[in-house]
């Protein structure tokens, strides 16, 4: 059965590994976090991604804070969670270059990461306040704010903005399908109705031509 000591010794060993993964979160959005606002076509949306970029430049400093507390040097575990999510934003930005959905796969991809980063300082401040690290308290609680400010930024973006332009776009298309539509039943059925009138205009000649014939016999 385990003791008290050795659970503070589990949870600080979590701890210590979440914030090596987080290391390399953060390290990867800086670098990631101007290729996605430079590819954004809406303003605000383009401005969010700066004002985080600067944000998360200021959280890796932070985490490097945790680490010096906890008497540890700063050091970077690869996280495939993150890179995962982060090949997918490139993906969508590969993929949708010239479509007016961008902007709203942006957003998705970009919560992605703020809802992994929300989870993991969840977790982390659960673990620190246990332990009765209340110096990492106050510094992981700094930057899960952030992280929810920033979440809750973009889903404003994607209900006020994004989201609309790209169903006002795809609207505008479904529209202009239905004229191209209307437009080639018109010709159709116009270029029935003048075969039809030829055919007429042929019969009555032949009956004119039969009466003429009669007379004359």
């Amino acid at each position: 059965m385990a003791t008290k000591k050795d659970e503070s010794t589990g949870l600080m060993k979590l701890l210590e590994d979440q914030l090596a993964d987080l290391y390399y979160v953060e390290k990867q959005l800086v670098k990631a976090l101007p290729k996605m606002a430079k590819t954004a076509t809406n303003e605000d949306l383009r401005t969010a991604f700066e004002e985080h970029l600067a944000e998360t430049e200021t959280q890796v400093g932070r985490i490097e804070q945790m680490f010096e507390a906890l008497g540890k040097p700063a050091k970077a575990k690869k996280c495939p969670a993150i890179d995962g999510i982060l090949e997918e934003g490139k993906e969508i930005m590969d993929e949708f270059a010239d479509d007016v959905a961008l902007d709203a796969g942006l957003v998705s991809a970009a919560q992605k990461v703020e809802h992994y980063e929300i989870t993991s300082y969840g977790s982390m401040k659960a673990w620190a306040e246990q332990l009765g690290l209340e110096d990492l308290v106050g510094l992981i609680d700094e930057t899960l704010e952030e992280e929810k400010a920033a979440d809750e930024k973009l889903t404003e973006i994607a209900e006020a903005v994004v989201n609309i332009e790209a169903e006002t776009e795809e609207g505008d298309e479904e529209e202009e399908e239905v004229e191209e539509g209307t437009k080639g039943r018109s010709a159709s059925n116009g270029k029935s109705g003048s075969s039809n009138g030829n055919g007429k205009g042929t019969s009555s000649k032949g009956a004119k031509q039969g009466a003429r014939t009669k007379q004359t016999a």
